[in-house]
């Protein structure tokens, strides 16, 4: 079985155990999800199957949206509702138009520094491993820069904010959260988080886990199930001459005289990915490889 399967991941699970379900229920030997979602967070978790799983990195790539809801006036150790208390303040008064203007330091390109709770690793251990045995302030803790491209308050209830975020890869809603408190110097953290969309998989195109198992005991599991090249349908397309497949798949280096561009968005980029098809049949991700006036053609990832 060779695809993705877009999966609403419930509250309380983490992402690995959603996929050891699905490798148990699919009974696929290669299986990988496409971005962390954190436990105490729901919604659209794409899974790669088998071949797939060789461009789950590209997917990994794609902007994703959340709904999510900040608690003003709480801190905690975790930056969400699982952690431990470490600040609270009852008595908030807080303008309308801070908390706006607090919301708008967070758009566009930010250096953002992670929770210590994460899974991101420091010397090959996970921070958040680190943290639990009590080391946490011997984590050397460094900002990423990462794009929030949109971010809109849906609703202001007393110290519940619900907002609409869209961002990069990389982007932790959580610390979006912390950083918020800390601007308005009351403290914050997430209280709320539904993953809306992954690239091109939302929560319409969403099964569960429970639906999941129904397909597959119905022998409908296939049809929920997508192919690479659907996912990757922002690279541009090349389509490959017949004579040159052999060659292209032993690891050759093709000319542009055995190559068409289908579909070209990236164009002026001097290295650039695209997805390789032969006879209108996907076979794979290649590279286009340009030198002075020289166009070439070289495989990537196979899926033949």
């Amino acid at each position: 079985m060779n695809g993705v399967l877009n999966i609403f991941k419930p509250k309380g699970m983490s992402s690995f155990d959603a996929v050891r379900i699905v490798k148990k229920v699919a009974g696929t030997g290669k299986v990988g999800h496409t971005g962390t979602l954190d436990p105490d967070g729901a919604g659209v978790l794409p899974i790669c199957l088998g071949r797939a799983t060789k461009v789950s990195e590209l997917i990994l790539n794609k902007d994703k949206s959340y709904i999510c809801e900040l608690t003003l006036g709480i801190e905690t150790d975790t930056y969400d509702s699982s952690g431990t208390i470490l600040y609270r303040n009852d008595d908030l008064n807080i303008e309308e138009s801070k908390i706006r203007e607090a919301f708008k330091s967070q758009e566009g390109e930010i250096n953002q520094m992670p929770p210590v709770y994460s899974a991101l690793k420091v010397n090959g251990q996970k921070m958040c491993d680190l943290a639990r045995k009590g080391k946490a302030d011997s984590i050397d803790i460094k900002p990423r820069k990462v794009n929030i491209k949109k971010i809109e308050i849906l609703n202001i209830s007393n110290n519940k904010i619900t907002f609409y975020v869209k961002c990069s890869k990389g982007t932790y809603v959580r610390s979006i959260c912390h950083d918020i408190g800390e601007y308005l110097n009351c403290g914050g953290h997430m209280s709320f988080l539904l993953r809306t969309s992954s690239g091109k998989f939302n929560l319409d195109n969403a099964i569960t886990l429970e639906e999941l198992e129904d397909l597959k005991n119905n022998g409908h599991l296939e049809d929920h199930l997508y192919d690479v090249d659907y996912v990757l349908d922002n690279l541009d397309a090349v389509d490959l001459k017949p004579s040159a497949q052999k060659y292209y798949t032993n690891g050759g280096v093709i000319d542009s005289r055995r190559f068409n561009i289908k579909e070209s968005k990236n164009s002026d980029a001097e290295n650039y990915l695209v997805r390789v098809y032969c006879e209108n049949i996907f076979i794979g991700v290649g590279k286009i490889l340009k030198d002075n006036n020289t166009m070439t053609l070289k495989s990537d990832k196979l899926f033949i």
